[in-house]
């Protein structure tokens, strides 16, 4: 208890810098703003500001690029509950009873009971990282060459699991991933590999190039080709603190949202976009009157909103102690810290226990501020959803061009992140997830990395990955995860969740 308690004296100690708290407030602010604006969501908005993080140092920059994530959750609730529009994928289930409150003249009531919920989630959520970082990065410092590439094997064949859509296209897109991760010199020889005589694949994609381009301009022009048509609600907001009854109302959901969001946020491959469709269908299951669910049922807004932002915050515990993405939000932050110079992975708490403690301490005060930004801004948001797509997408394109431009000085980038969100745009309307791809190019170098260490060790003996303990428990369960999804009655369920 008292390393715990000293630990997280020296986490605010680094969150509560002047400069610390600017990036937290700057990162929160964009959040929300990007949540508020349908088009774009926190994959994109974090892939075009990757390079704004640059001259900032690394502590910093992960706290802001760690607002802008959880901030898109918040501003997602806000769009849903008034437009209709769920400005990120968590927010879907939201706008079921949300939008129905805000219709029967309740908005400010969701609105500030989805505030509320968050807070206390993500209170409970960074409470439940500092106390679970130390153990598991004692626990991963046991893990060598096998047990990583295992864990990996294990979070890509999650990632297949829990994509949206089918299975081979996810499978398909991990591999398209994986292999082009290989493009540039060789590991060991420092043969160049797949690049076609082009001196710049030479050191293979950037990887800031294909984030930007497969989610920033890819997300534009699939943004484009939607109807503007936004079922603004007309009537006024009216209070923002719920009353007691409606606290009383809440108090369960959100508790059990929170749990349920945690706990599926740890899980690799997106589980925390689970939280909410799973929080949602817990209290339609338990209600005395499910047939309330979908006419304004407050425990509707409650429970998906506690469970969102837990999971969202949960999901930085595999990242911070394991050195594993969960999603493609953590894959771009494997990205910024590896331009920084950092390993993700157990010994970021040993090595750089600044870094660590600094970015958990961080997400409490980016919570609060999340709380005062959203509540009293209301109008403001209001306002900006009245402003038409097509008069923002030009500034967006231009930000794109010239942060790209800024990291290598490069020309060529430009074109590549044009070529690439050309080809974000064709996998989207053929029905291929772009995400699963960005988590397969994270993981490819370390994969093949660890692979090839744990074949020097075994010398040339794959049967290393089974005799290791860890790494046959992981790769077992990897196996079997994969298998019954296969299965076709899981299949089948699995489509109709998705669909729904």
């Amino acid at each position: 208890m008292t390393d715990f308690l000293a630990n997280l004296a020296l986490g605010f100690g680094v969150a509560l810098t002047l400069q610390n708290i600017l990036l937290c407030f700057i990162g929160c602010l964009v959040g929300t703003l990007i949540g508020v604006l349908p088009g774009v969501g926190p994959i994109a908005t974090i892939a075009m500001l990757l390079p704004i993080t640059f001259n900032i140092d690394p502590v910093g920059a992960l706290i802001m690029l760690a607002g802008i994530y959880y901030g898109a959750q918040y501003g997602g609730s806000t769009t849903a509950i008034l437009v209709n529009i769920p400005g990120e994928a968590t927010s879907v289930v939201t706008a079921i009873d949300g939008h129905m409150m805000a219709r029967n003249g309740r908005a400010g009531i969701a609105l500030g009971v989805a505030a509320i919920g968050s807070f206390f989630a993500g209170t409970v959520a960074t409470l439940l990282i500092a106390a679970l970082g130390a153990p598991l990065s004692r626990l991963a410092l046991l893990f060598t060459a096998p047990e990583y590439f295992s864990l990996m094997v294990m979070g890509l064949v999650f990632a297949v699991v829990l994509a949206r859509g089918s299975i081979l296209k996810a499978i398909s897109m991990i591999v398209l991933g994986v292999l082009l991760s290989t493009i540039g010199n060789d590991l060991e020889t420092g043969e160049e590999r797949m690049t076609f005589g082009l001196a710049f694949l030479a050191e293979g994609i950037d990887f800031a190039v294909l984030a930007m381009g497969l989610f920033g301009i890819a997300e534009i022009l699939r943004s484009l080709e939607e109807s503007e048509s936004r079922d603004v609600v007309r009537r006024p907001i009216g209070r923002l603190l719920p009353s007691l009854q409606d606290l009383k109302e809440c108090v369960n959901p959100v508790l059990r949202g929170t749990a349920i969001g945690a706990v599926l946020g740890i899980l690799p491959g997106n589980g925390a976009v689970l939280g909410p469709f799973a929080s949602y269908a817990v209290e339609k299951k338990i209600a005395r009157d499910p047939s309330r669910f979908g006419r304004g049922a407050i425990e509707g807004v409650a429970g998906p909103e506690s469970a969102n932002n837990a999971g969202a915050q949960t999901s930085f515990i595999p990242l911070l102690t394991l050195g594993i993405p969960p999603n493609a939000v953590m894959a771009l932050m494997v990205g910024a810290m590896t331009i920084k110079g950092i390993i993700p992975g157990p010994q970021v708490m040993t090595k750089n226990p600044n870094l660590f403690w600094g970015m958990i301490a961080s997400m409490w005060v980016g919570n609060l501020m999340l709380l005062i930004i959203n509540l009293p801004l209301v109008g403001l948001w209001v306002r900006l959803l009245k402003v038409p797509y097509r008069l923002l997408f030009p500034s967006i394109l231009i930000f794109c061009g010239i942060g790209i431009y800024s990291i290598g000085s490069q020309p060529i980038d430009v074109m590549l992140i044009a070529l690439f969100g050309l080809i974000g745009y064709g996998f989207i309307k053929v029905g291929f997830e772009p995400a699963p791809l960005l988590l397969g190019f994270v993981l490819g170098k370390l994969m093949e990395e660890n692979l090839r260490r744990a074949l020097s060790l075994s010398r040339g003996d794959p049967m290393i990955f089974f005799e290791r303990p860890i790494s046959a428990v992981l790769l077992v369960i990897a196996f079997a995860a994969l298998a019954v999804a296969l299965l076709p009655s899981i299949r089948r369920e699995r489509d109709e969740v998705f669909t729904e």
